[in-house]
């Protein structure tokens, strides 16, 4: 710690000392646990579209919604994510520092980690090939498994899910 005269030293053993540490032993529930909705399971049929427009590891708002898609298909439904804009860049299996793979920091590669639990889980992913040259990524750097897709593929793969009555999730953030 850095030298303090003795009454900014009083005033920091004050501070520390107002509130006991830690105010809650590990494991103490903060939170109730009632769950409000039933849990339910797809019907025979159903379908969940997630669209993805935001940039990987800038906000949980993309990682969440791979998770959630995640859930979906394990709930039965026909799970399907499709990242364009900013978000073809989750898609990219190049990421990492300083070799590709490698964790830069943590949490840097959940969003490629939960992609290939997605895939391996039998979920289906399309990446827009426009949002890929918009950030300088290739086709062969994709994931594998990934589907690169027409730009205008966007809006037809809403139009298809929507013709069949699919829950949308759309996620946009930059």
């Amino acid at each position: 710690m850095p030298a303090f005269d003795d009454e900014i030293m009083a005033n920091i053993q004050k501070s520390v000392q107002e509130i006991p540490h830690p105010s809650q032993a590990k494991g103490t529930n903060l939170y109730g646990s009632t769950k409000i909705f039933p849990d339910y399971q797809a019907s025979e049929g159903q379908s969940y579209l997630t669209l993805v427009h935001g940039i990987p590891h800038e906000s949980s708002v993309s990682f969440v919604a791979v998770l959630q898609a995640t859930r979906a298909l394990r709930k039965g439904f026909e799970s399907v994510l499709y990242f364009y804009g900013p978000g073809a860049l989750a898609c990219m299996d190049t990421r990492g520092f300083p070799t590709t793979g490698d964790v830069a920091f943590p949490g840097n590669q959940n969003m490629n980690d939960s992609i290939k639990t997605f895939i391996a889980e039998g979920g289906t992913v399309f990446c827009c090939r426009f949002g890929m040259a918009l950030h300088g990524c290739r086709e062969e750097d994709l994931i594998e498994g990934v589907v690169p897709c027409h730009p205008l593929d966007v809006q037809d793969c809403v139009i298809h899910f929507a013709n069949k009555g699919a829950i949308i999730n759309s996620v946009y953030n930059l």
